[in-house]
């Protein structure tokens, strides 16, 4: 069942409030007047807005995910130790509520952690207490019949395939590719130990390559579609022993060496070296703007030129990555609240305010931050980097919290211990 509510006045950006001169004495009434016949010229020009809101039947301690076109309820265990997965479909934009799809058992192997949909498979990863052994379970989409279940947690990949990576209670590991339909392993490449495997994405944000660092400082790349080792390049000529990182950003392969104070630029083709950088207690590096973002270990950022490692501005603190858009830096800072940078120079664009972020479904879907009223109700807003503004989506009463967006899509439990998904219009 869906109920159309009334929403709040909503439409305007919630940009950051101008700088003020002094106040005028002396007339607080006429102020006042101005400000109340604005309120009600405003609410008067923009009608209110239409929320659909839908009950997704699950218990307060059920887990509840966003995935493709559905919502997908885990149940916690019953007294028998039983537990399920629910398959609901979102209602349409017209507001027909959630509809029960399928209800398929869960293997009794720990806590699941994540709902995907790959491939018309929904695919429920759990992990294993005390050593994070996790495992992955296949149901067909329109069934929930339950398809196949390996070791290991999932990337998909390209050309129609996934990878499993199953980490071992020893640190050592295998990878894994599945053909989706039957679950039949195709191959499997030993990971070293410790097995941390590092992953190149194609423009669709599927694995195409993965990289293996050896304990010997041997860097291996492999085709993800056939397991194949393509190129390698030995790293630790003198020490065999010394703990090093990789990262994969675009088409480059950058080495964090012993120490975390260098930033070694390798062609992810054909493993040449490019360049040194000097840079500071590197935790890890991503891809910002077309730029390189190495974030130290002690916060802030620095961001170097990928042709020739040259650190074109940085600045150490506490301000921490949240995110990068259209080449345009989220930074927050405990307790101040999020600012928008200019990748390329650094320049301060605009404060956001204080915001949670929600998690979002995809990488390209909307920023969402949410922040609670004196009144106690959610406020719901866009944070639209590349235009610079926050966009108040919607206030909401009642929510207590463990949100989900894909906008216009919102799923929240509520004080009353319900789960809900709601259709937002700005």
């Amino acid at each position: 069942m869906s109920i159309i509510e009334l929403g709040e006045v909503r439409g305007e950006p919630a940009s950051p409030s101008p700088v003020r001169g002094p106040r005028a004495a002396g007339r607080p009434l006429g102020s006042a007047v101005v400000s109340l016949l604005s309120l009600v010229l405003l609410a008067g020009a923009t009608p209110p807005a239409q929320r659909t809101v839908s009950v997704v039947t699950a218990s307060r301690m059920a887990t509840a995910y966003l995935a493709a076109d559905h919502v997908f309820v885990v149940d916690p265990p019953t007294p028998d130790g039983d537990r399920y997965l629910t398959a609901y479909a979102q209602p349409s934009p017209h507001g027909a509520g959630v509809r029960r799809r399928w209800h398929a058992p869960l293997a009794r192997i720990g806590d699941y952690l994540d709902v995907r949909v790959e491939w018309g498979l929904v695919l429920a990863t759990a992990a294993t207490e005390p050593n994070q052994v996790f495992q992955t379970t296949a149901f067909d989409g329109a069934t929930g019949q339950q398809r196949w279940r390996h070791r290991g947690a999932l990337q998909p990949t390209a050309g129609g395939g996934l990878l499993l990576t199953d980490v071992r209670e020893d640190g050592t590991g295998v990878m894994s590719r599945v053909e989706p339909d039957t679950g039949r392993l195709l191959w499997s490449v030993p990971l070293p130990r410790p097995a941390h495997p590092t992953f190149h994405r194609d423009s669709e944000g599927r694995v195409d390559r993965f990289v293996l660092l050896q304990p010997t400082g041997e860097v291996q790349v492999h085709d993800a579609g056939t397991g194949d080792l393509l190129r390698s390049v030995d790293t630790l000529p003198g020490d065999r022993s010394a703990y090093q990182r990789v990262h994969v950003v675009d088409d480059l392969l950058l080495l964090v060496p012993p120490g975390s104070t260098r930033l070694v630029s390798f062609g992810l083709a054909d493993l040449s070296p490019l360049w040194t950088a000097e840079v500071t207690l590197v935790s890890h590096v991503l891809g910002c703007g077309g730029l390189l973002c190495a974030v130290p270990q002690t916060g802030g950022v620095q961001v170097l030129d990928p042709a020739t490692g040259e650190v074109r501005w940085s600045e150490l603190g506490q301000d921490n990555l949240a995110d990068v858009r259209q080449g345009r830096l989220l930074m927050v800072r405990p307790g101040w609240g999020y600012t928008m940078r200019d990748a390329a120079t650094g320049q301060v664009r605009i404060e956001l305010g204080t915001w949670s972020l929600l998690p979002v479904r995809r990488p390209d879907d909307p920023l969402v931050g949410v922040r609670r009223t004196d009144g106690g109700r959610m406020v719901v807003a866009e944070l639209d980097l590349e235009a610079g503004r926050t966009w108040i989506v919607d206030v909401l009463p009642g929510i207590a919290g463990s949100c989900q967006a894909s906008l216009p899509i919102l799923l929240c439990q509520r004080l009353d211990g319900t789960t809900a998904l709601w259709r937002l219009t700005r």
